[in-house]
């Protein structure tokens, strides 16, 4: 491994305690301090849209001054943002940290283009599963500490304690290596990556698996607690459970072909739909909790499929595209879930294994319609990653 994929996943593990801690309680807290669940699903949409608006100028820049600033960026704003939340004295004020906090999703596009700078012999798809799983490795122990210091001093602290862990975060980013900016050579027979078929076509699977695979999220711990009487540290160990579903699913899968990966992920979201509607015990929701980390499976995968489909000087923009399409997913899910959950608690996880299941199908057929008439680049990455294990 090298130095800077070092340094990237020592951060990632802080960075991932400190969200741990409270991403999982963030629709409690904002229920907490007064919004019902079409405002939560409202507001998580807000947020969404603010992260998707982000991702393809991120994208764009990291091509053009480099992925290093933009890092530092995303860093800085997310470290202040949290700070803001921790001493917002009212929704209003909170929902501002939050949405300054979306911003920080900014960072995917240039980190993943950096990771593929900084792999050295490692494929794209196992550096950016290895980075993935270091983050979740923080985000199961997140939960539970978070849960324990809610349960002792209250949600806002969570925010203080935060705060404090994306502070060395920070400090260490800071001393990963600059890499040189790609330059953009024109080939013959290349296309700009507005006008490259293959690569919108992918987009749009990617678009409907994203939102399929996020829908059964958002108001998870609002549907556990308030229909099921779980108690805070009870949905603190579920995170952590996530946690470890992600960590285990990207390192089992993530040496996989990015398509099969992605069809697995999939899978795991509708394993999570099941347990959680037919559950009614904590073993079951656990066992789901596991199966969630299929999500974050998903993404490293979608960044994987891309890759091979575009030009050197145009990876942050595509990578900023998909990132646009997991903050619009995003947006989308849990306004959703919001109305749905106002309707029928409960009808937000049958509802999500039908679509589930549709978008499984949609992509088993595309990727076996693709086998056949996939480029050579397209296979050449398959099989790189396939055989770098």
């Amino acid at each position: 491994m090298t130095r800077d994929l070092k340094i990237i996943s020592a951060s990632m593990l802080l960075w991932g305690i400190g969200e741990g801690m409270f991403l999982i309680f963030q629709p409690l807290y904002i229920q907490e301090l007064g919004a019902d669940p079409i405002l939560i699903g409202a507001i998580l949409g807000v947020n969404g849209l603010v992260m998707s608006l982000s991702q393809i100028p991120s994208g764009y820049l990291a091509d053009k001054l480099g992925r290093r600033p933009l890092m530092w960026f995303s860093w800085i704003s997310g470290l202040v943002a949290t700070w803001v939340m921790a001493f917002a004295p009212s929704l209003g004020a909170f929902v501002v940290g939050l949405i300054l906090y979306g911003v920080t999703s900014s960072v995917m596009a240039p980190l993943n283009t950096y990771i593929q700078g900084a792999r050295g012999n490692w494929s794209v798809g196992r550096a950016v599963s290895f980075v993935t799983a270091a983050f979740n490795v923080g985000g199961i122990i997140g939960p539970i500490f978070g849960g324990m210091v809610a349960e002792h001093f209250g949600l806002r602290s969570v925010y203080f304690a935060a705060g404090a862990l994306f502070a060395l975060s920070t400090l260490i980013i800071l001393f990963v290596q600059k890499q040189p900016v790609e330059k953009l050579t024109s080939v013959e027979g290349e296309v700009h990556l507005l006008k490259n078929r293959r690569f919108l076509t992918m987009l749009g699977v990617i678009a409907l698996v994203l939102i399929a695979m996020t829908l059964p999220q958002p108001l998870t711990a609002n549907f556990l607690q308030n229909q099921r009487g779980m108690h805070f540290g009870r949905i603190g160990q579920l995170g952590s459970l996530a946690s470890l579903g992600s960590v285990l699913m990207t390192l089992g899968f993530g040496h996989l072909p990015a398509s099969l990966a992605l069809l697995i992920s999939q899978g795991g979201l509708m394993l999570f739909s099941a347990l959680i509607w037919g559950g009614g015990r904590f073993l079951w929701y656990g066992l789901g909790f596991l199966f969630l980390g299929g999500h974050r499976l998903g993404r490293a995968m979608a960044v994987a499929l891309v890759q091979p489909l575009v030009r050197e000087g145009e990876v942050g923009l595509a990578f900023g595209m998909v990132e646009t399409l997991n903050a619009l997913s995003m947006m989308a899910a849990p306004v959703l879930a919001g109305f749905l959950y106002d309707w029928n608690p409960v009808s937000i996880y049958p509802v999500s294994l039908l679509v589930l299941t549709l978008t499984f199908l949609l992509s088993l057929r595309y990727f076996n319609g693709n086998r056949h008439g996939a480029s050579s680049d397209s296979a050449r990455a398959e099989k790189e990653i396939c055989n770098d294990t």
